[in-house]
């Protein structure tokens, strides 16, 4: 177990008006349901369920950046609850939700520690703006965001010009990347690991070089953790799957490797779809994969 964490802060988003097909905001629920709360308290946590932040109704008046104002006002009371919890001396374990939740989650660690690291694992770069995007979803822009390449207006409660450093921001397990996305990818600076990378190089060799990405020189990272980065065949309740995905044994050593790292200090858990899931086999995942990022050992 990471013997630096000692009091744990659950928070859900109920959001899916960043993504094109609805679900995702019932991931939070599907996360609780297998168990997560009694599970984080047998690895000796004080762990605390701080409920549920609830999106406003879906606003089609701007295409570019559909649902703006409800996204908006939901990662603004995200980043306002993280916040406190980071005050009160917590680890912020966000439960998605799909990937917008992450701008208003992100913002909040990297203001308070000012300077942090991130690891993004997910299937798709989320490094559109109102301009790249082809489709306007805003689970698809929140890492170019944070990193201070668009859309500015995503992240404006923070009230700050700080941003993440997209030297310390290292993408895992790519494999659905838009032509324009990936050409602002490529120009600002940010580190990616393709899937082809984790095939060639081993995962373990990919999570070394990405923990070594995201914590030189910061002080700590946050994990925001897409489980559609994982093959469908094993998660198949996500909100956008895409085929030949990290395996489940990559997904949990990518998870036990950044644990021993010591370094982490936020963690989003997003994207899962109880609608298009297995017998929540895809909740029970996620929350296994959150015990693991938390230090869970199998040994």
């Amino acid at each position: 177990m990471n013997n630096t964490i000692e009091k744990i802060h659950v928070i859900g988003m109920q959001m899916d008006l960043g993504a094109s097909k609805r679900g995702v905001n019932m991931g939070p629920l599907a996360i609780r349901y297998s168990g997560l709360m009694e599970k984080l308290e047998e690895l000796s946590f004080s762990a605390s369920d701080k409920g549920d932040i609830l999106a406003g109704d879906p606003d089609p008046s701007n295409p570019k950046l559909k649902n703006f104002k409800p996204i908006f006002e939901a990662n603004r009371s995200l980043f306002e609850k993280v916040t406190t919890s980071l005050k009160e001396g917590a680890f912020p374990v966000i439960l998605g939700g799909d990937h917008s939740v992450a701008a208003g989650s992100i913002s909040a660690t990297n203001q308070f520690y000012k300077k942090v690291g991130i690891i993004w694992i997910d299937a798709h770069g989320d490094f559109n703006n109102e301009e790249s995007s082809p489709s306007g979803n805003m689970h698809g822009m929140p890492l170019s965001a944070v990193t201070g390449f668009g859309p500015a207006s995503m992240v404006a409660f923070s009230g700050s010009d700080q941003y993440v450093d997209p030297q310390n921001v290292a993408v895992v397990g790519g494999r659905d990347i838009d032509p324009g996305e990936r050409k602002r990818m490529a120009e600002s600076g940010i580190h990616v690991f393709s899937i082809h990378d984790v095939d060639r190089l081993g995962m373990a060799e990919v999570m070394k070089r990405a923990i070594e990405v995201a914590g030189n020189g910061t002080a700590g990272i946050h994990v925001s953790f897409d489980v559609d980065a994982i093959t469908p065949q094993e998660a198949p309740g996500v909100g956008t799957p895409v085929h030949s995905g990290l395996t489940v044994r990559e997904a949990f050593l990518a998870a036990e490797l950044i644990a021993e790292s010591g370094k982490l200090i936020a963690l989003d858990m997003v994207e899962i779809n109880p609608i298009l899931d297995e017998k929540n086999r895809t909740g029970i995942l996620a929350c296994e994969l959150i015990l693991s990022l938390l230090g869970k050992s199998v040994y």
